[in-house]
């Protein structure tokens, strides 16, 4: 069964058309289970962030699975989108949607090298499919291991170092804009993680006032509480934010413009002589982006933040080649056991049969000698322990050196020691052999 990853993200698709395919945090589970009824799709994760989509798969067969995970994305929640995602898509298999992984935990993916979310945004991941119960035993590992590769690179190299995320980029693109921040009202509207990076950040920078916009009122003030600055406001009170602020960072989960042509004409109205510069972290978006047309209002969405800190991220592409080692290093050791992982239910097998056979005889020892001690009964017992482990312990590394080698290589031994210890695997075979890792180029 080929690992597959089927994915758009900020290289090779714009903002309005990541948008467009972006899923409902409170559908994901919906998602995936729709995803997994396909024949072909056997597990499946889905990786959602702001500048990405990507699916996860574990599939029968390579290109009717490739096919069907295509389906799913053109045809769930979306249906007809007006272009041809095809060409949007990129297609990586076996190594490379490994390797792919590691490098989006680790942040070598990510639009802001080493960006502080990305780890977060991998175990939110992780732990909506398990909810969806779409992970098998092979993607299951593949996500322990990208979040532990994620934890190696933070921890042994520069690649986290200066602060730098999505949030934080918003926070500096205002500063280019407006100067320092002193004295300046800012509007956060969203209470998300996003949203939460972002009020600390302008915290430290010194903004005079701070206002939490959010739909849940309790989430604005929670917010407000933990970082110990600003205000909450319920969005229905947005328009008078609105008409007094100076910067507007927005970061909700909505499924529709926040920010339209009315609302903040309207606002404007009130200033119409005092800018308004808005940053739209949001995908989807918050803000239509027709209100840049509106005098005196400035917009940059997602996709115009990376310039605003690359300067920033010298120390962090120092560290590329070392956090590339590290992937290096994981991806080995996930094809390694992806490799031996036929030894295990073999081994498991073959260890169940000695075992069995063992307390078989064991109790028909005991049952003719009933007047030993205890002592005697747990010291017999322990013999026929230590002869059995001695007796399969050269064979069971045999076995898992040999499934290291290949798929052939641990069919061959499987069907030998079928024959010879009569464990009944026939049947099971093809299933506990799985399929070699292929390499395949974008498709």
């Amino acid at each position: 069964m080929p690992i597959v990853c089927i994915g758009l993200s900020h290289q090779t698709a714009p903002v309005e058309v990541r948008e467009r395919h972006a899923f409902p945090p409170g559908r994901m589970v919906e998602a995936l289970v729709a995803l997994c009824d396909y024949e072909a799709v056997h597990e499946a994760a889905m990786l959602q962030t702001c500048g990405r989509l990507e699916i996860y798969a574990m599939l029968d067969d390579y290109e009717r699975g490739v096919a069907q995970v295509k389906a799913f994305l053109t045809n769930f929640r979306h249906g007809s989108t007006g272009y041809d995602i095809e060409s949007y898509l990129y297609t990586r298999l076996g190594r490379e949607a490994i390797e792919h992984l590691f490098r989006v935990s680790t942040g070598l993916d990510s639009m802001l090298i080493g960006e502080a979310e990305i780890l977060g945004q991998v175990k939110d991941a992780y732990v909506v499919a398990q909810r969806a119960k779409s992970l098998g035993r092979t993607l299951h590992h593949l996500f322990r291991e990208a979040l532990a590769a994620g934890k190696t690179a933070r921890a042994q190299t520069q690649i986290g170092s200066e602060s730098a995320s999505i949030a934080t980029a918003a926070v500096e693109a205002a500063r280019a804009r407006l100067g320092a921040l002193t004295g300046k009202t800012i509007l956060v509207i969203g209470a998300g993680k996003m949203g939460r990076t972002a009020v600390k950040r302008l915290r430290s920078e010194g903004a005079a006032k701070v206002v939490v916009a959010n739909r849940t009122m309790s989430r604005a003030r929670e917010l407000v509480a933990e970082t110990g600055f600003g205000e909450a406001l319920e969005l229905p009170g947005l328009s008078d934010a609105l008409s007094i602020a100076d910067v507007v960072v927005a970061s909700t989960g909505a499924s529709h413009f926040i920010l339209n042509e009315e609302r903040v004409g309207a606002a404007m109205a009130r200033r119409p002589d005092r800018p308004l510069f808005i940053v739209d972290i949001a995908v989807p978006r918050d803000a239509d982006p027709a209100i840049a047309s509106i005098p005196n209002v400035s917009l940059v969405d997602i996709d115009g933040l990376k310039s605003v800190v690359d300067e920033k991220l010298d120390l962090r592409r120092e560290a590329i080649p070392a956090v590339e080692e590290i992937i290096a290093e994981y991806v080995e050791r996930f094809e390694t056991w992806y490799r031996t992982r036929i030894a295990v239910p073999v081994i498991a097998t073959l260890t169940q049969k000695a075992e069995a056979i063992r307390v078989a005889e064991l109790d028909r020892l005991l049952a003719r000698c009933p007047d030993m001690s205890e002592r005697e009964r747990m010291l017999i017992a322990g013999m026929t322990m230590t002869i059995v482990s001695k007796l399969l312990h050269s064979v069971i590394l045999k076995i898992r050196e040999r499934a290291r080698l290949g798929r052939e290589e641990a069919l061959s031994d499987a069907r030998v020691l079928d024959e010879l210890f009569e464990l009944n695997l026939a049947e099971h075979l093809a299933e506990l052999i799985p399929q070699p890792i292929a390499d395949a180029g974008d498709g």
